[in-house]
């Protein structure tokens, strides 16, 4: 018998009856996928598309392990994409709708109660060998028990895992989540007999078997991996691949930072690169493949959230813990004066954690349904989220004046003062904290950052260390401030507890940087997994937004809202992209290489 059966079979008696579902090719958070049963290929794929070529990518930091899912190591994580799949797949021009890959159909009830998969005859895996009903239980069982905390993060609201039939599963749950029947489509499929024997939380450099259209090829650890089309791919003729998988061999070359990966693109060994400053963008692209054409430059605009990236305060450190000081160092942050040295003033900043979207929070004070969710947690609520609220603006000047003033009566009013031209608290401790980074992407603003601060008396530093001395300190939340970006879908959901739950604050490995811990998130994180109205759950992830945004757990930077990207001129891409743009998705997958 099963063991989530065993554990949670009593369960089953309190359950409500559940509703009788239909069999779906696809299924949609909100309303009916946009799809038909009868569709061709995706939207933004391009279904004649020639097959062959090679395409190299260029990563920084390294490798010590091929599995994917769990804590140790650092995995190579392209192996994620091409090598394993899903029940399910997402269309990247929806919000968040999912149709059959692995699983021909899905059934949910309408109370989403439930969902049952039926698995496609004739899915396989590399080897040869079927996907099967077992394979899918002992995937989803194993990634909850040993796997990273996304995928024990809900588990709990599954109360029964069944067999149907010789192709079929049906999920039942404990509890209100209208996205979860989404989810479990999402998470991939292991083959269970590739892991007997082995240990699945111990990395190791073990070549795994999936059921992907890639399996991997040659490799060297912390210098390059590389994944070989499969022939026999059993999926490459269906509707929702035509297209996509497109080139023969796919690279990923491993370098110490992003300097010398540029060199590398600019020497011609890589074939992609992607720009994120602006002024770069201008002025480095001038060297003899741009002039010839062979490389070309593409701007791609697309229309997914802002997401968060900026400096994130630890707030489990007692330094961060009052929000006055968090709003000090914000306006010390002299954004307008970075951006235009730094990115020549082009790109816009990111004003909330969903800004660029319609689930952003806007300006203005909380209103209607926004205000209604927020009120119940009014006394715990930092100043700005039932009212209007925007980051602090500076002039532009190097020495930002006004902003400074404001940080350093905040400062006062949380008990800091300067002595001995040093900021100190009553207990004669200086304000004193470390900026942990890993590379040198953020090293300039980090130094403009640190520059400033020593006008208020503070003391930061800047220590940069290695790749997997940053993973171990950040899983275990070992630093005083980071620098982290968190992307956001247009369809937030359960993994929003993984950034901001409250488990985060002391379980290791979550999301939860900042070690937020907010009955008013977590609230209006429920309210999203709980609503099956459109209209209610933009509301939430308004409200949500507030919380964040004026709890001032980050300090923003700028982001683009259009991708950069140099590459070889025999690399072709679809004119229609998704409205995720490069986000996720497109890159390989739908490219491909001109013959």
């Amino acid at each position: 018998m099963l063991r989530a059966a065993r554990r949670f079979g009593l369960a089953l008696a309190l359950l409500p009856a559940i509703a009788a579902a239909e069999p779906s090719h696809g299924i949609a958070m909100y309303g009916d996928p946009a799809l038909p049963p009868d569709f061709v290929s995706l939207p933004y794929a391009n279904p004649d598309a020639p097959k062959g070529g090679t395409i190299v990518f260029g990563e920084t930091g390294g490798f010590d392990s091929l599995n994917p899912y769990i804590l140790k190591g650092r995995a190579a994580y392209p192996i994620q994409s091409h090598v394993f799949e899903t029940l399910m797949a997402r269309n990247w021009n929806e919000p968040f709708s999912l149709y059959g890959l692995l699983a021909e159909s899905i059934e949910v009830a309408p109370d989403r109660s439930s969902v049952e998969f039926t698995l496609r005859d004739g899915a396989k895996f590399s080897d040869g060998s079927p996907v099967t009903v077992e394979d899918v239980i002992w995937s989803m069982e194993t990634l909850a028990e040993k796997g990273l905390p996304r995928y024990s993060n809900s588990w709990d609201k599954v109360a029964r895992i069944t067999p149907v039939g010789t192709r079929g599963i049906r999920f039942e749950f404990s509890g209100a989540d209208s996205e979860l029947p989404l989810l479990i489509g999402l998470r991939p499929i292991l083959k269970k007999a590739d892991w007997e024997g082995v240990d699945f939380s111990e990395s190791g450099l073990r070549v795994p078997i999936g059921s992907g259209p890639y399996r991997v090829g040659a490799f060297e650890p912390g210098r390059f991996i590389t994944f070989e089309r499969n022939p026999d791919y059993w999926g490459k003729d269906l509707p929702i691949n035509r297209g996509l998988n497109n080139f023969d061999k796919i690279r990923y070359d491993y370098f110490v930072d992003k300097g010398v990966m540029f060199q590398a693109f600019v020497a011609g060994e890589l074939s992609v690169f992607r720009e994120l400053n602006p002024v770069r963008w201008q002025s480095d692209y001038g060297f003899p493949a741009v002039a010839s054409g062979a490389v070309v430059k593409s701007e791609i605009p697309h229309g997914r959230p802002s997401g968060m990236e900026g400096f994130v305060f630890n707030t489990r450190r007692p330094l961060f813990q009052d929000w006055r000081v968090r709003d000090a160092l914000l306006h010390a942050f002299n954004f307008e004066f970075i951006n235009r040295t730094l990115n020549g003033g082009e790109q816009p900043r990111r004003t909330s954690y969903f800004s660029n979207s319609a689930l952003g929070m806007g300006t203005g004070p909380a209103e209607g349904r926004v205000r209604e969710l927020l009120l119940p947690f009014a006394d715990s609520l930092t100043p700005g989220a039932l009212d209007a609220y925007a980051p602090p603006v500076s002039d532009g000047s190097p020495r930002n004046r006004a902003n400074m003033r404001v940080a350093t009566k905040e400062l006062t009013e949380a008990g800091w003062e300067a002595r001995d031209g040093k900021l100190r608290n009553a207990e004669g401790q200086p304000f004193a904290f470390t900026i942990l980074l890993t590379g040198s992407q953020n090293e300039a603003v980090s130094g403009v950052f640190v520059d400033a601060l020593r006008q208020l008396g503070i003391e930061a530093r800047v220590q940069i260390v290695d790749q997997a001395q940053y993973n171990e300190r950040r899983n275990s939340y070992d630093y005083d401030m980071i620098v982290n970006a968190w992307n956001m879908s247009l369809s937030p959901g359960n993994e929003q507890y993984l950034y901001w739950g409250s488990d985060g604050v002391t379980k290791p490995g979550t999301r939860n940087y900042a070690g937020i811990d907010s009955p008013a998130a977590e609230a209006m994180i429920a309210e999203l997994l709980a609503t099956r109205d459109e209209a209610d759950f933009v509301a939430a992830a308004r409200a949500l937004d507030r919380v964040l945004t004026t709890g001032r757990y980050v300090i923003p930077f700028a982001f683009s809202d259009v991708s950069l990207i140099a590459h070889k001129a025999d690399l072709k891409f679809p004119e229609t992209l998704p409205v995720y743009g490069d986000w996720i998705g497109w890159l390989p997958e739908v490219w491909w290489q001109a013959p």
